[in-house]
């Protein structure tokens, strides 16, 4: 009995004297697909500015490097950052059976609170107002106003375990919490600037050369291990067993996913930083723990999908587990490049390619985007109390044209990333390089085309996304055969 409590997601109803406070998690979900469209939106344009310069515009606010991080911290930061903030507002409440510490009032302010970083950073990135790094940073103002923000999340969600009713810890609040603490570490280390007025945006960062770029990837790679795995392994160990009605697989393995995946995610950034001026014992420590994170991560991946034991049919008639389940391969398969790219052999020929966009994107739309489409297609008929979704068929209809999409994108930019680490290597009889840099640009322009129709049918799918939930909140019901007719005998063994 006790094990089977354990690998309950957590009960329906509050056992508590509170009730659940759901409004500001219908904020949350509504700000997410918003976002998530204008991230997307943004995404779709730059491809294309990379494929025809000239929809540059000549224009300072339209060019892609300011473009260009409005897009990464737009479906970083604003998407998944709401994603993640409403998914745990709603998974801890469920699974502590508690209300949230602090109330309404103080998850409001979490909530707006929020949304005006946001906004105040897009500003930042298309005005020209940033710290120019690698995952560009926004005004020494806003680093500080999110620091704020962030203590008072950590506060309402640590709170919120504080005060629970139920006993055990359910694991997907361990991910949710290592996610918060770390990315307020990330975050503070990383932005330590020196402001030049206390009415000005521009400020001096605390570090320079070798060390400004360690750092950097010090945030940038645990950005990507805390915020968009951690985050959303949260996402995974509570959707994913709720969805298929079924219990963890192994909740023991959970733990040890848990543990293994935080201590070692943490030294693996200097793999980045391969054949520069940061010192070789650095980078072959940053590759053998990148290499040492295949077992951790893959073990997550198993016990996510093996929760489907006894549940397997259940993806033939319902499409919302499909990109749930479809969003765990994709990390196994990402955490599987990864690795493998950090190794100095292959990422001699990978570094500064577009391979590793592929890579990057592979994880960001295959595993960070459909496990949130899935998780906010389960919350909707919750939080706005209907029966179900408008049409799951509309449901289907998204999960293939993003998965196509995905296909054209990731695929594109692995042939064009190692085409172009081949041709910036090649050599002619004199031993002169053959191919000049312009000609390896040129050489990239179809892919670069089929990138962006990528990109513009994952768009499409979150318009349909949109309309979908849009309809189901109106509670509209839409008459419509079942999904799938399928053969009503018994399963196959």
């Amino acid at each position: 009995m006790t094990a089977v409590v354990q690998n309950s997601p957590g009960a329906a109803i509050n056992a508590g004297a509170e009730p659940y406070l759901e409004e500001i998690i219908k904020k949350f979900t509504v700000a997410a697909v918003i976002w998530g469209l204008v991230g997307f939106l943004a995404g779709v344009y730059i491809a294309f500015e990379l494929a025809f310069p000239a929809l540059n515009l000549d224009l300072p606010w339209t060019t892609f490097g300011r473009l260009r991080p409005l897009h990464t911290s737009a479906v970083i930061f604003a998407f998944g950052g709401n994603v993640l903030i409403g998914t745990s507002f709603f998974v801890v409440q469920r699974t502590c059976r508690a209300s949230l510490f602090g109330g309404e009032p103080l998850a409001r302010f979490v909530f707006w609170g929020y949304q005006l970083f946001i906004v105040m950073a897009a500003l930042g990135y298309v005005l020209g107002f940033s710290q120019g790094k690698e995952y560009a940073e926004p005004e020494w103002f806003v680093d500080i106003w999110l620091t704020i923000v962030w203590v008072a999340y950590l506060a309402v969600f640590l709170g919120t375990i504080l005060k629970r009713s139920e006993p055990h810890i359910y694991v997907a609040n361990w991910f949710y919490l290592a996610f918060i603490v770390t990315i307020a570490l990330l975050h503070i280390g990383n932005n330590l600037a020196l402001p030049v007025s206390f009415f000005g945006a521009k400020s001096y960062s605390a570090y320079t050369g070798v060390q400004d770029a360690m750092t950097q990837w010090w945030y940038g790679h645990n950005a990507v291990g805390f915020f968009l795995t951690a985050g959303f392994l949260g996402l995974m160990y509570y959707f994913v067993p709720k969805r298929a009605e079924r219990p963890v697989y192994s909740y023991r393995l959970s733990i040890v996913h848990f543990w293994a995946l935080i201590f070692l995610y943490i030294w693996a950034g200097p793999h980045h930083l391969h054949y520069t001026a940061l010192p070789d014992w650095a980078q072959t420590l940053g590759m053998a723990f990148s290499v040492m994170l295949w077992m951790p991560s893959w073990g997550g991946m198993i016990n996510g999908i093996m929760t489907l034991s006894g549940a397997w049919d259940k993806l033939r008639t319902d499409p919302v587990l499909r990109f749930l389940v479809t969003s765990v391969a994709f990390y196994g398969m990402s955490t599987f490049e990864g690795p493998l790219m950090s190794i100095k052999a292959v990422n001699s020929l990978s570094h500064y390619t577009d391979w590793t966009i592929g890579h990057v994107h592979s994880g960001a739309l295959g595993w960070v985007a459909f496990i949130s489409f899935g998780a906010l297609y389960h919350l909707v008929p919750i939080l706005w109390k209907r029966s179900g979704l408008y049409s799951m068929r509309l449901v289907s209809y998204h999960f293939w044209i993003a998965t196509i999409g995905i296909v054209l994108y990731i695929t594109s930019m692995w042939i064009s990333g190692i085409m172009q680490g081949l041709m910036w290597r090649a050599y002619d009889s004199w031993g002169f390089l053959q191919y000049s840099f312009v000609e390896s640009v040129e050489a990239m322009h179809p892919y670069y085309i089929v990138r962006g129709l990528g990109g513009v049918l994952f768009l499409t799918g979150g318009f349909i996304m949109a309309y979908n939930m849009y309809r189901t909140v109106r509670g509209d019901v839409r008459v419509e055969q079942p999904f799938e007719s399928a053969p009503q005998g018994a399963p196959a063994e």
